[in-house]
């Protein structure tokens, strides 16, 4: 029982080193979570601004690879599987993204237009231009997941 008790005690003290540990509990409860959905409680028509924000929403989670968080929205929401197509989602927003802008989510282009007051540089006042001035640093270097179209 002893070596047993130290068998599981170095597995999880070797999984946490390997960040495994956090993936493996996110799994668990996306799996605890879909196995307690109650799937005959119909859920209320998505309305288009859900879809949009929901949409914002996962793009930010899977780009920073919160891959079960995602899932879960996904499930519980009602939102399609396939992702929206991002041109669409800048299109349908009113976003206009410059070149650099492209590789993060929608969503830190338009916190960083509110944090800073719509000051950007911009062809209309009214719409957000995506810059990365601001973004996490640790995130420039992925490339976000790709999108598919709708």
């Amino acid at each position: 029982l002893l070596t047993e008790l130290f068998m599981v005690i170095v597995l999880k003290d070797t999984l946490e080193k390997r960040g495994a540990l956090g993936q493996i509990k996110a799994r668990i409860r996306a799996e605890v979570f879909n196995a307690l959905d109650d799937q005959s409680e119909p859920r209320p028509p998505l309305s288009h601004e859900n879809l949009l924000i929901n949409e914002l929403i996962r793009e930010y989670l899977e780009y920073n690879k919160y891959k079960y968080t995602a899932s879960v929205l996904t499930s519980e929401s009602g939102q399609p599987e396939v992702p929206l197509d991002r041109q669409f989602l800048a299109k349908e927003l009113n976003i206009v993204e410059n070149a650099s802008g492209k590789s993060v989510p929608l969503l830190y282009g338009i916190i960083s237009h509110f944090l800073h007051g719509g000051k950007e540089e911009s062809t209309q006042n009214t719409l957000p231009k995506v810059s990365l001035l601001n973004y996490p640093k640790q995130n420039l270097v992925k490339p976000p997941t790709e999108r598919n179209p709708k």
